[in-house]
């Protein structure tokens, strides 16, 4: 089975979507009954080439991609790689026997699938991952009324829609309600995430916030909630991993409320490094004001935190209130100082919710995710052969 598959988003572009490819790639490298040509964006103005085992090839097309903010795709690279990967996407496709394509993203990447099937009749499977769905980013709202239709009709002509959560299919299905929507979660890797209490610090009780560094993650209030909570107890501590067009905002916040010696911006940090993080860690807070599936609260869960979060997407799939975590009101400092205090104040609340964190995060695996994946790739690619006659 050959399969075309486009994200602009993939390591060390982007944030969860691109993650998401590469685990689900690397699950795919183990199948020797798929070959995969993956479209993605390069990181500068050169096309570069790379491979999992011998199955999976990435191609990395230039966007005229801004090095200073890797994390942040403007509206013109997402309409240039919209252009550049259907230009690629029709060569490779001249070349190959494609069974079907799979697009994360409605937009840009499922308007190529579906260029592709119209010229190519080649089937296709859009995953919706957050922004992609009309109404789901404020930063949208305006461009939200010009895309809906072609929106629409990316996902009528799809032959399976997939959401990463309930929330998120639920939204989807406002726009287009007779739409089918399958729920596939995001996986995550146990193996690579995983608890290690000999990183923790027993004198200081250690805050971690791993996320794109964005007006749309809510930090700014929870470093609000920071100061009150320093006021409080003089052993808490914070770090804030990942970076963003918000940094610098909040940086020179940070500063101005006399914080710079207990919460450290440590920026981008290497994959195969965020995990120490974690484990340094007494809980994980995410105060979100949107999210598909997150992979960091994923990542969070494996590594036996307790997580704190807010009620949106695929957060309430994830984080049972009491049990594993508790929820939080949406851009409300006072209610994440009550709810961290919790755990600030009780270490056997601390310690009973990274015990369920980490039972959820062990049934949840990318080899099931992927397996999920595969069977919508057979029916497709069933279908595709039925149209070619």
């Amino acid at each position: 089975m050959r399969i075309l598959f486009f994200n602009y988003e993939f390591p060390p572009l982007g944030g969860g979507a691109g993650n998401a490819s590469y685990y689900l790639l690397r699950e795919y490298a183990k199948n020797p009954e798929v070959t995969i040509d993956f479209v993605t964006a390069s990181v500068d103005e050169e096309i570069h080439y790379a491979v999992f085992g011998d199955n999976v090839t990435i191609h990395r097309l230039p966007i005229g991609k801004n090095q200073a903010n890797i994390h942040y795709q403007t509206k013109k690279e997402l309409l240039k790689y919209a252009w550049e990967s259907y230009k690629y996407g029709r060569e490779l496709a001249k070349k190959n026997h494609y069974d079907l394509s799979h697009s994360f993203f409605s937009v840009p990447c499922g308007f190529v699938s579906l260029l592709l099937k119209w010229e190519f009749k080649i089937p296709y499977i859009v995953s919706l991952r957050g922004s992609d769905v009309p109404g789901y980013s404020e930063r949208f709202t305006f461009l939200y009324q010009f895309i809906t239709p072609i929106i629409k009709k990316i996902w009528s002509q799809a032959h399976f829609v997939v959401a990463n959560s309930q929330g998120l299919k639920e939204l989807a299905l406002k726009t287009l309600p007779k739409k089918e929507i399958r729920v596939i979660f995001n996986g995550i890797d146990v193996r690579e995430f995983f608890p290690d209490h000999s990183k923790l610090n027993p004198n200081q009780f250690h805050i971690v916030c791993v996320s794109r560094v964005t007006p749309r993650k809510g930090i700014r209030f929870l470093v609000q909630a920071f100061k009150i909570l320093e006021g409080r107890y003089e052993h808490v501590r914070m770090l804030i991993v990942g970076d963003g067009n918000e940094k610098k905002s909040l940086e020179e916040l940070v500063q101005a409320l006399g914080l710079e010696d207990k919460i450290v911006f440590l920026g981008g940090v290497a994959h195969e490094r965020v995990v120490e993080y974690y484990q340094k860690a007494n809980v994980f807070v995410l105060p979100s004001l949107n999210e598909g599936m997150s992979n960091t609260v994923l990542e969070a869960l494996a590594c036996g935190l307790p997580v704190v979060a807010t009620d949106t997407g695929g957060t309430k799939e994830l984080i049972k209130d009491g049990v594993n975590g508790l929820i939080v009101r949406m851009k409300d400092s006072n209610d994440l100082v009550e709810k961290i205090e919790k755990l600030v104040l009780n270490p056997e609340l601390e310690k009973n919710m990274a015990l369920e964190s980490r039972k959820l995060a062990e049934k949840i695996s990318w080899d099931i995710i992927a397996d999920e994946y595969y069977k919508l790739y057979r029916e497709t690619s069933n279908v595709g052969k039925i149209n070619r006659g």
